[in-house]
C-alpha cells in the first residue's frame, strides 16, 4: 500500500514540533520574514505555541500565538481525514 507524502510530511511537522525548545532566546526559523530581519510577523511564534499546547501549558500557548492550538488541532485532523481515506479507498490519490 501507497502511503501519501502528505500524510508522512504532516506526521512528520508534529515530530519536530515536539522537540522544538520553546525557552531558548536564538532559535532556528524557517519563517522568510525573520531571515530578512523583520521585527514582526503573524506567524511568529506559531510552532513554539504549537509545541507549548502539546505540553499542556495552554495559556503559555495562548500568550505566545493565539492559532497555536488552533494549527495543532488542524493539522491534527488533516492526519485523521488522511487515514480515513486511506482506509476507505486503499488507494490515495
Amino acid at each position: 500500500m501507497k502511503i501519501p507524502f502528505e500524510l508522512y510530511f504532516w506526521c512528520l511537522a508534529l515530530i519536530a514540533i515536539a522537540f522544538i525548545e520553546v525557552g531558548t532566546e536564538a532559535h532556528f526559523s524557517l519563517c522568510p520574514l525573520h531571515n530578512l530581519g523583520a521585527n514582526w510577523c503573524p506567524g511568529c511564534g506559531l510552532g513554539r505555541s504549537m509545541k507549548l499546547f502539546m505540553t499542556g501549558e495552554f495559556k503559555a500557548s495562548w500568550e505566545m500565538h493565539p492559532l497555536g492550538g488552533f494549527g495543532l488541532l488542524v493539522i491534527g485532523f488533516r492526519i485523521i481525514e488522511i487515514i480515513k481515506h486511506i482506509k476507505t479507498t486503499r488507494n490515495y490519490g
